[in-house]
C-alpha cells in the first residue's frame, strides 16, 4: 500500500474529514504509539488525529497505548512492541545515544518543556528568590536532571532540597516551600485543593531550552518505511493544530474514555495553559510549523546539560534526532490569523 503525506492530501481540517471516509475503507497500515503517561490534554493532538481521521487520511490506523505508573512504553519501542513513542525531553534522547539504544527523535510537539517550580504568593515571588527557600521539593529524577542545571546556571543548592513524593501536603503545610511540578497539573491541583493560585515559574523561560513531548521511533523504521514516519509526524502536527484551534470535542471524549479519572475541567485548564505559555506553538513554530526542531536549539540544550554534568562533551548528540520530517510548515495555515 502506498502512503500519502498529509500535506499532499489536505491543507485544512474540512478536507481531511472528506478524505478520511474513502481511505478508511482501504487496508490501513497499523501502528502503535505509546505515550509516557495516562491520557490527558497534553496528548490531545495525537487523540485529535485519531478522532478526526487525520492519520487514516494518509493510510495509518493508529492505536494509542497509554502509559502510566505501571507501564514503561519507552522499553517497548526498541524491541518493536510499539512503533512510535512520546518522549519527555531531549535528556532521554541523548541518553539513548550514550547507551547505544537505536531510537531517534523525529519531531517535537512541545517547543517548551512544561516543567515548573512553584511557590506560595507573597513568599518567593521572583525566580531568583526561589533558591532561598529552605525546602525545595524535588523528585529523584528531577534532582538528577533539571535541578543540576539550576545549580550550575542559577545558583541553587542541593542542600535546600527535600524529596518530592508527588503529594502536595508538604508544600501546602509550609508557606516557604518551593515545589517542582508540571505546568498543566500541580498548579491546578493546588487551586482545587487549597483555593489559591501559586506563583508559577516555567523553567523553559529561564533557559531550560529542551524540546518536549517528542516523537521517537526506531532507526530501522526510518530507513525501511520513511513514508510511515512522515505520515505519523505530519498527522500529529495537524492533530495539534486542530486540537488547539479547532473542534476538539471528539478527541477529549477519547481522552476521557482512556482515563476515567480525568475531567473535562482539567482538560480545559490544561489547554488554556498550553496556549498561554506557548508550549506547543511559539518560537520557531511560527515560521516552521508545529513540531519544529533546529540544530541550534539542540546544541544549546546539549551544551547546558554538559555544563550541568549530565553528559560528556564528546557525545555525538546530533545522532539523537533528525530534521527530515519537520520544518515544512505543514498545517501552518490552520493557525488563527
Amino acid at each position: 500500500m502506498k502512503l500519502h503525506t498529509i500535506a499532499t492530501l489536505a491543507c485544512a481540517a474540512s478536507g481531511l474529514a472528506l478524505l478520511a471516509g474513502p481511505l478508511a475503507a482501504q487496508d490501513l497500515r497499523q501502528v502503535r504509539f505509546g505515550t509516557n503517561w495516562v491520557a490527558q490534554a497534553e496528548h490531545g493532538g495525537f487523540y485529535q488525529a485519531v478522532a478526526d481521521g487525520t492519520y487514516a487520511a494518509c493510510g495509518l490506523d493508529v492505536e494509542i497505548v497509554p502509559g502510566g505508573p505501571q507501564a514503561n512504553n519507552r522499553m517497548l519501542l526498541p524491541v518493536g512492541r510499539i512503533d512510535f513513542y512520546m518522549g519527555g525531553n531531549m535528556i532521554q534522547a541523548f541518553s539513548a545515544i550514550q547507551e547505544e539504544i537505536p531510537t531517534i527523535v523525529v519531531a517535537a510537539m512541545f517547543q517548551k518543556d512544561p516543567q515548573i517550580l512553584m511557590s506560595h504568593p507573597g513568599e518567593f515571588d521572583t525566580f531568583e528568590s526561589l533558591r532561598e527557600s529552605p525546602a525545595i521539593l524535588v523528585g529523584r529524577e528531577g534532582l538528577a536532571t533539571f535541578y543540576q542545571w539550576l545549580i550550575v546556571e542559577h545558583g541553587f543548592s542541593e542542600a535546600n532540597t527535600q524529596p518530592y513524593t508527588f503529594n502536595p501536603a508538604p508544600f501546602l503545610a509550609n508557606p516557604r516551600a518551593v515545589q517542582q511540578g508540571y505546568l498543566t497539573s500541580e498548579p491546578f491541583a493546588i487551586e482545587q485543593e487549597a483555593g489559591f493560585t501559586p506563583n508559577v515559574f516555567l523553567l523553559a523561560d529561564y533557559g531550560f531550552d529542551t524540546y518536549s513531548t517528542t516523537i521517537e521511533t526506531r532507526r530501522e523504521l526510518v530507513e525501511s518505511d520513511p513514508e510511515v514516519v512522515r505520515c505519523f509526524v505530519e498527522g500529529s502536527i495537524l492533530g495539534w493544530y486542530n486540537y488547539l484551534y479547532g473542534d476538539n470535542a471528539a478527541a477529549n471524549e477519547l481522552i476521557l474514555a482512556d482515563n476515567p479519572e480525568m475531567t473535562l475541567e482539567k482538560i480545559e485548564y490544561s489547554i488554556e495553559k498550553l496556549k498561554e505559555y506557548g508550549i506547543v506553538d511559539s518560537g520557531d513554530t511560527l515560521e516552521l510549523g508545529i513540531g519544529a526542531m533546529t540544530d541550534a536549539r539542540m546544541e544549546s540544550f546539549f551544551n547546558r546539560m554538559v555544563a550541568a554534568g549530565l553528559f560528556p562533551a564528546d557525545l555525538d548528540f546530533r545522532q539523537a534526532y533528525m530534521l527530515d520530517f519537520v520544518n515544512a510548515k505543514v498545517g501552518i495555515e490552520l493557525r488563527p490569523q
